[in-house]
């Protein structure tokens, strides 16, 4: 089950970091679009349309990546002083109650919206049009990711409130610890000391002071 569980946490992985890039198109894409504009006087009809298209999949496809590293923000005021057991209970309640049937939802109207689309070829209103259906085809599509992925959770608070832990999960990139770092490469200040005479310590330093 575990296995299952970390190869969906890998899936969603791979598409939020895939899509994640297209903010260097995004980015690329409106540098030009300024520089088109106000230095060579040739502004493009389907350069805003497009920058909010391409911000609309990095996000949409955004959802499950964040929801396997368990990034979404919730109150952790009183959440995290309870128990696991307490928090699997809390959390299955409320993918119950509010995820599933909003996300399913979410995918259903999606499909509905995209078949819509494709069927009058749906383009954007400006002098130079886009299609709009190849867009709309990402809701669907990221409303059926983010529900695996909300499924994987559902069993892991299952799995908690059985265990009495939660199960571990796909870990990503975090911002780095420096403490946790000196220990786990077994390095102390004075080490750093010796290697830099000008880094002393904040313990000697008040204690010279």
């Amino acid at each position: 089950m575990q296995r299952i569980l970390l190869s969906v946490d890998r899936a969603s992985t791979w598409l939020g970091q895939t899509f994640a890039w297209s903010i260097i198109l995004l980015t690329l894409g409106i540098t030009w679009e300024v520089f088109s504009r106000y230095v060579l006087n040739k502004p493009h009809g389907w350069a805003l349309d497009a920058q909010i298209m391409l911000y609309g999949i990095l996000f949409m496809m955004a959802g499950a990546y964040t929801l396997s590293k368990n990034g979404h923000v919730r109150g952790d005021v009183l959440y995290g002083f309870f128990r696991p057991r307490a928090q699997a209970g809390i959390d299955l309640a409320l993918y119950i109650v509010f995820f599933l049937p909003g996300v399913v939802a979410l995918t259903w109207a999606g499909w509905t919206y995209f078949n819509e689309s494709l069927a009058i070829h749906e383009q954007t209103f400006n002098a130079d049009p886009l299609p709009v259906y190849p867009f709309k085809f990402f809701i669907p599509l990221a409303g059926a990711i983010l529900l695996l992925q909300g499924i994987v959770e559902i069993v892991r608070c299952v799995l908690c409130l059985r265990d009495g832990q939660w199960p571990s999960r796909e870990h990503d990139v975090e911002e780095v610890d420096v403490e946790k770092l000196k220990e786990m490469v077994h390095v102390k200040d004075a080490d750093i000391a010796a290697l830099d005479p000008s880094v002393i310590p904040p313990a000697q330093r008040q204690g010279g002071a």
